[in-house]
This record gives structure tokens, C-alpha cells and sequence, in this order.
């Protein structure tokens, strides 16, 4: 009533009832809601809709429309656009590029590979004068274990051990990933295995140097030389044959070469010249995740950059939390983890994948944000992959698919991994009638 009062007065002493038009500069995602689009252009939704209208389109308010047609709109009305994208809210994490003063020598990530029972862990344990062969299952090691070594000479190396299984394939190569020098462990009684190979592709795909651990050397049969011929067919010339890899005969029985080997590791980590600069944000990879009864979800992260302390808040794939406390290899409490620290971190909110990296946010709302927009790429991306299948391919699947009969399984395992490998070995079970299904993994 009182805006209609005022009016009719300005009306009468002939004054102009209009506003100064204001021009905003309206942010425009990859796509918007109509009303939306008003609200943002502070016009009259009716105006906006109308001049859909009039471009051909018949949208009501609660519609989405593409940004092409919300930068034509706005331009109508005489705003100017900013065009902004979902993929924005990663900028936070942003590549530091530090100073070479900052620079500190990191410890080296060893990843030792090789054929199962080739005696991998057992070396290991050597090194470690640690006992942990006696508690795998069959004393087959099922997980990614990290550990740190110091060496006689007093030097750190970090040791990666991956399962040697064949279905954890998918595991070996992430182990590969993280590491700077790969440890082959052969066994000289047994030769050149279809996983040693496989090791090696991983090796040669991942471009890090390669050490050659001849194992089992005290026994009665033990080989080496049959050992490096047959590494010769792979295009892995050892030393002894005049070529670059470097070999050491070990036996983790008798402990003979163990002090070669660390020499060997270490001379190959000073020629890599790794540095790293402790004194920023951490950044990390998750080697394993797994679900622990009262602890929650715990991730085994391996510290790359920076250093990640209690408190800190962090996003890791799409799940996000804030480090309520860091358990060392040894499974001690420790306050902080530096580069090539392998270190247990509870307070997430969810199970990461293994491999997916963690970078530390500076607020909590910056986590949770890009948590949910990678969890809604993700979303889309199986949706879209869903929808890809047209309705004959449909039909023609649906026609194979009736002779065949399912067994449904879900799959619940102890760590992130293994249900990833395990599920990857069930698909690939099955014959003309009988087929397996996973419904669900998860850990």
C-alpha cells in the first residue's frame, strides 16, 4: 500500500518512477536453476522465464538450464558473467613449488616385490630383526605393510613390503608408485617367476631404479647364475653380466648380504638426490585403508611432502577428517610424520581407496567441500557410465543372460586392497552357465 502511495505521488509531480538499473557481475556454473539465475541477477523470475520464452525455450522457474543459455540471458539483461566451475573448489590444494634452500634429504622408499615365497618379508624381517612372517596366514603376507629401518651406518630407509600374490596385482602397482628404489627379490633356487616379471613391468611402467636381491643363497640347490641369465630374457642386465642393476646375494636364514644390500640401497638413494621440504602442508598417499572395531576408519598413509601433524584437517579421495592422532610403524603414538614416514591416521570420516592422495586443508569447510564435489563426480561418472548402454544392448544382454545363472556374493574385507583384489579375481570366475556377481564390496 505505502509503495503504492509513493508512486501515485512521484506520479503526480511528474518524477520517473524507475530505478537506477544496477549491473552485477552474476557467477555462472556449468549449470544453473532458473530461479536461481534471477536471484543472482536481482530480476524478477517472471522477466527471466519470459525471456526464455522468447528465445524458444518453455522452462519454468524449478528448471535447470546450461550455461550457454544463462550467458545469453544475462547478457540480455545487461549483466556480465563470470563464468565459475564445480572443479574450483580444488584450487585450494594447490601445487606448491618450493625453494630449493628449503630442501631437506628425505629418507628413500624402498618397495621390496618378487614371486610369493620367494622370501620377501622374511628379508624384511632380517633387516628388521622384527618378527612378523609367523602371523600372515600361511605365512603369505596379505596387505601392504610400511616400515622404517636404520641402517647400520645410521641412514633411514623406509621400506614398503607388497604382497607377492598374483591377484593383488592391482596393489603391487600402487606400490610402485610411491617409491624411489624397487628391491627384486628372486630366490636362487627357484629362478624367474611369472610375478618377478610382473614385478619388473611394474618397475620399468613406474621408472624407478631396480636392485636385484638373489635369496636363499645357503641353500643346498641355490642357483645365482641361472638367476641372472634368466633376468637377461626381462632386459635386466646385473652387474656381474657388465650391465647396470646392481645385485647382492642375501639369505635372510643366515643374515649373509644384509649389509650389502642396505650399502646397495643407499648408495642408489644418494645418486637420486631425494629431497623434500619438511616445513609445509603434508601431502601423502594411502597405501592401505581399513575399518578397525573402535578405532573407526584407519588409513596407513605415507608422508611424500610436508609434514602432517595432530589436529591437522585433511581431504584424502572423497573422504575428509581431521588427524585425531598418528600411530608409527612400531605402533607407538607420535605428535608429527615427516617425508618417507610411514604412519597409521585415525579421524577420517570414511574408508579412502588405497592409493588415493591426502592433501591438508587449512579449514574444515574446504574439506567437506571438496570431499562432496569429488564424491558427486564420482556419482555421476557410474551414472553416466549406466547410462551409456543403449536399450538393444540392454535387450541383447538381457537374452545372454537367461541362461546364465548368478551367484550373487558380497564381499566384506579387512582392508581396502584385498577387497579390491579379491573382487577383481571373482569377476573373472565363470563359464557359459554360471557366473559370479558382486553385489557390494566394501571393507
Amino acid at each position: 500500500m505505502k509503495r503504492k502511495q509513493e508512486r501515485a505521488r512521484q506520479k503526480a509531480m511528474g518524477g520517473s518512477v524507475e530505478r537506477e538499473k544496477v549491473m552485477r557481475t552474476v557467477a555462472l556454473p556449468e549449470a544453473i536453476v532458473v530461479s536461481e539465475l534471477a536471484n543472482r541477477m536481482t530480476e524478477r523470475v517472471g522477466d527471466v522465464v519470459k525471456s526464455l520464452m522468447q528465445m524458444g525455450l518453455m522452462v519454468t522457474q524449478n528448471e535447470t538450464i546450461d550455461a550457454d543459455t544463462a550467458e545469453l540471458i544475462i547478457q540480455e539483461f545487461g549483466h556480465t558473467v563470470q563464468r565459475v566451475s564445480d572443479a574450483d573448489v580444488e584450487d585450494v590444494i594447490k601445487e606448491i613449488v618450493d625453494d630449493e634452500g628449503d630442501l631437506l634429504t628425505r629418507p628413500p622408499v624402498v618397495t621390496i616385490m618378487g614371486h610369493v615365497d620367494h622370501g620377501k618379508t622374511s628379508l624384511l624381517d632380517a633387516i628388521r630383526k622384527a618378527k612378523v612372517v609367523s602371523g600372515e596366514a600361511g605365512g603369505i603376507t596379505q596387505h601392504i605393510g610400511a616400515y622404517q629401518v636404520k641402517a647400520s651406518n645410521g641412514s633411514v630407509l623406509c621400506f614398503l613390503d607388497t604382497p607377492g600374490h598374483a591377484a593383488f596385482t592391482s596393489m603391487r602397482s600402487r606400490g610402485a608408485q610411491v617409491t624411489d628404489i624397487v628391491v627384486l627379490v628372486v630366490a636362487a633356487d627357484d629362478a624367474v617367476m611369472p610375478q618377478t616379471v610382473e614385478a619388473i613391468a611394474h618397475a620399468k611402467a613406474a621408472n624407478v631404479p631396480m636392485i636385484v636381491a638373489i635369496n636363499k643363497i645357503d641353500k643346498h640347490e641355490a642357483n645365482p647364475t641361472k638367476v641372472r641369465t634368466d633376468l637377461l630374457q626381462h632386459e635386466v642386465v646385473v652387474e656381474k653380466m657388465s650391465g647396470e642393476v646392481q645385485d647382492v646375494e642375501v639369505s635372510a636364514a643366515t643374515g649373509q648380504g644384509l649389509d650389502e644390500l642396505i650399502e646397495a640401497i643407499a648408495l642408489q638413494s644418494e645418486l637420486l638426490e631425494l629431497k623434500a621440504n619438511p616445513n609445509r602442508a603434508a601431502q601423502g598417499a594411502v597405501i592401505e585403508a581399513q575399518l578397525d572395531v573402535g578405532r573407526g576408519p584407519v588409513a596407513t598413509v605415507l608422508i611424500q611432502n610436508g609434514t602432517l601433524r595432530q589436529g591437522d584437517i585433511f581431504v584424502v579421495g572423497e573422504q575428509y577428517g581431521k588427524v585425531r592422532a598418528l600411530i608409527n610403524d612400531k605402533g607407538e603414538r607420535v605428535k608429527e610424520a615427516g617425508p618417507s614416514v610411514p604412519v597409521e591416521v585415525l579421524g577420517l570420516n570414511g574408508t579412502p581407496g588405497a592409493g588415493d592422495v591426502l592433501n591438508v586443508t587449512e579449514t574444515e569447510a574446504q574439506a567437506r567441500e571438496i570431499a562432496e564435489y569429488r564424491a558427486n563426480a564420482a556419482k555421476d561418472k557410474r551414472a553416466a557410465a549406466g547410462a551409456a548402454t543403449t536399450l538393444e544392448q540392454l535387450m541383447a544382454n538381457a537374452k545372454a543372460d537367461e541362461d546364465v545363472s548368478e551367484l550373487p556374493i558380497l564381499v566384506k574385507a579387512d582392508v581396502q586392497g584385498s577387497a579390491e583384489a579379491i573382487v577383481q579375481a571373482m569377476e573373472k570366475i565363470g563359464n557359459d552357465e554360471v557366473r559370479v556377481r558382486v553385489l557390494h564390496s566394501g571393507v
